[in-house]
């Protein structure tokens, strides 16, 4: 993505004063927002015409929803990051998204500064889950378990703290005060421990093993 223009951004809610509001929201904050939808159905076929960098899309709409949105686009092999927007603290939700592939989940009460920080961070290819209660995203992960726990080390434990706080390698370098291509490493090695395609994979699994 070229990163010296403004990232385009594909809107969709069903609720025509909160998508206005939104857009008007992000426009403000700098973003341009290129498409808005009422629904995932006309957003799909407006990006499969006109890309964007990211969808920012409620997750909860008549018909395919958020989720069914995020299924679709890597059906058809379109990559683009979406963040999914929910109005309750619902575990189950996090999940739910994080297996569809979303790459941000953020709650609708949250603040301006933490949509426009989560857009940036996606952008910048991370990931941004906003906490919520673990108990119930852990009873819900297949197969997980205290006894198949992975051994981390110290540091490796502390890495994958701040990953799953969202933080950019050059970030979590900083505050460990390690180059940002050791940090690189060691999260290469963690997504071999334990078994994990991507970043937002081995947060998941961690949560499941309760490192987390």
């Amino acid at each position: 993505m070229n990163t010296e223009t403004r990232v385009r951004i594909a809107l969709a809610d069903d609720q025509a004063l909160v998508l206005r509001g939104l857009s008007a929201l992000l426009i403000e904050l700098g973003f341009d927002v290129a498409l808005e939808s009422p629904d995932a159905e006309r957003l799909l076929a407006a990006i499969a015409q006109r890309p964007v960098d990211i969808v920012v899309s409620d997750i909860r709409m008549p018909g395919l929803g958020g989720i069914g949105l995020v299924q679709a686009l890597r059906e058809r092999g379109d990559a683009t990051p979406v963040i999914l927007l929910t109005t309750f603290d619902d575990s189950a939700l996090m999940l739910a998204a994080i297996e569809a592939g979303a790459q941000g989940f953020l709650l609708k009460d949250a603040a301006p500064e933490d949509l426009q920080d989560a857009i940036a961070r996606v952008a910048r290819g991370e990931t941004l889950l906003q906490p919520v209660s673990l108990g119930p995203v852990r009873a819900q992960i297949p197969g997980s378990s205290a006894t198949s726990r992975t051994h981390l080390t110290e540091r490796e434990a502390s890495i994958l703290k701040l990953v799953a706080g969202g933080y950019s390698n050059k970030e979590i370098g900083r505050v460990l005060h390690l180059s940002e291509g050791t940090i690189k490493n060691y999260i290469s090695d963690l997504l071999v421990k334990l078994d994990c395609r991507d970043r937002t994979h081995a947060v998941l699994k961690a949560i499941g093993q309760r490192l987390l």
